[in-house]
């Protein structure tokens, strides 16, 4: 089992930064490929973005390419996501995501561990 803990979500206004961080407990953090999805309001979830196992390996969402960035401490048992150039439509909830065993990042199925969430709100 993996439990995984969302924090640094708020209110921001557009062009403004943020970074979430994602703490992981359980089993060993580092043999799991990491992510984000996000979910806004009456909106299905959508893929932000995924780290592989030993960080060498990126991936991410047309929409956030450039601008969002992940990247994960093995030795901390977290993964962040670096949001700058924030637009209102970021605004969403973000989960942090662990274990996709082999399937495909972008499908939100594919995916065995899931946080609570950490709301972001950007102002226009």
């Amino acid at each position: 089992q993996v439990q995984l803990v969302e924090s640094g979500g708020g209110l921001v206004q557009a062009g403004g930064s943020l970074r979430l961080s994602c703490a992981a407990s359980g089993r060993t953090f580092s043999a799991f490929v990491m992510g984000w999805f996000r979910q806004a309001p009456g909106r299905e979830r959508e893929f932000v973005a995924a780290i592989n196992e030993n960080g060498a390996r990126t991936y991410y969402a047309d929409s956030v390419s450039g601008r969002f960035t992940i990247s994960r401490a093995n030795a901390k048992n977290t993964v962040y996501l670096q949001m700058n150039s924030l637009r209102p439509e970021d605004t969403a909830a973000y989960s942090c995501v662990a274990d996709a065993s082999g399937r495909s990042y972008y499908v939100p199925t594919s995916w065995g561990y899931w946080g609570q969430g950490t709301r972001v709100t950007v102002s226009s």
